[in-house]
């Protein structure tokens, strides 16, 4: 097995930032674990001493205090997909461009620097709009279900502050303004041993910002932050855009598959 990735690390979302002294974890915040086999999993990585409990649930609202326990990367979210890498042959800066039928194998992934693998099976993880790009050359009919899946943009703000935020136990907010959708001091949260914030702007400023210059967005995103960033000052800040973050509709399955290819992309039952 050969596992592409066009990132400097594997993890796409599950991604980690060292910023001086400071960790942030500035795509998924938490996971959590609905499924019996799942939690099978997610049990040896604990024992592993990859994953831990973060908290039940954010704010003081019975909706984000559901009992379920939120988890994540002991050092930071990227932990994990590390933790899945070892022993894998992972090739990251490694950009897949499209996706073609072999002629002496059943599939070709060409790759951006004119290299190519050939594969029996492939599975495509990435969101729908990438895969489609990837598989436009591959003589495959998606279901027009899928065809129509968008997703809501994230505008992220990472803040290194010089002493504590607002911010309280356990460490995360869910939609506490009209600005952000979540908001993570990494400090309390147990990743960083300096104060920062991950700070992600909800779907409609998101939109709205997108095309905003980057020192604009930040210098309204960092003014929009004072009441969590309270009388600390900010020493770094910045900006972080996720395009595809949440998708707007689930495709009922965990996946969808014919007799040679797979998608397991984020538009899929139990993406979280």
């Amino acid at each position: 097995m050969v596992v592409v990735d066009k990132g400097r690390s594997p993890g796409g979302r599950l991604a980690t930032r060292r910023i001086d002294d400071a960790t942030l974890d500035h795509g998924a915040q938490f996971f959590t674990v609905r499924d019996s086999v799942f939690k099978s999993h997610v049990e040896k990585w604990i024992e592993s001493g990859v994953v831990t409990e973060w908290c039940r649930g954010f704010n003081s609202t019975a909706q984000n205090n559901d009992g379920f326990p939120r988890y994540r990367g002991v050092r930071g979210m990227t932990d994990i997909a590390k933790h899945l890498a070892q022993g894998l042959d992972v090739r990251c800066n490694t950009l897949a461009f499209s996706i073609a039928r072999g002629a002496t194998s059943k599939w070709q992934v060409n790759i951006d620097d004119g290299s190519a693998l050939n594969a029996d099976a492939i599975i495509v993880t990435c969101p729908l709009p990438q895969t489609y790009a990837l598989l436009v050359t591959a003589d495959i009919e998606l279901p027009e279900s899928m065809l129509r899946t968008e997703y809501d943009r994230t505008i992220c703000l990472l803040a290194v502050l010089d002493t504590p935020s607002v911010v309280t136990q356990p460490g995360g907010l869910q939609n506490p303004d009209e600005t952000f959708s979540f908001i993570a001091d990494n400090a309390i949260k147990g990743i960083s041993s300096a104060v920062a914030l991950t700070m992600h702007a909800n779907p409609q400023f998101s939109l709205e910002h997108w095309d905003t210059s980057t020192d604009d967005v930040q210098r309204d995103l960092l003014e929009r932050a004072k009441p969590w960033i309270g009388d600390a000052t900010v020493i770094t800040s910045q900006i972080k855009k996720w395009r595809f973050a949440t998708p707007l509709t689930i495709w009922p399955e965990r996946y969808w598959a014919n007799e040679m290819i797979v998608l397991r992309a984020m538009h899929l039952a139990d993406q979280k």
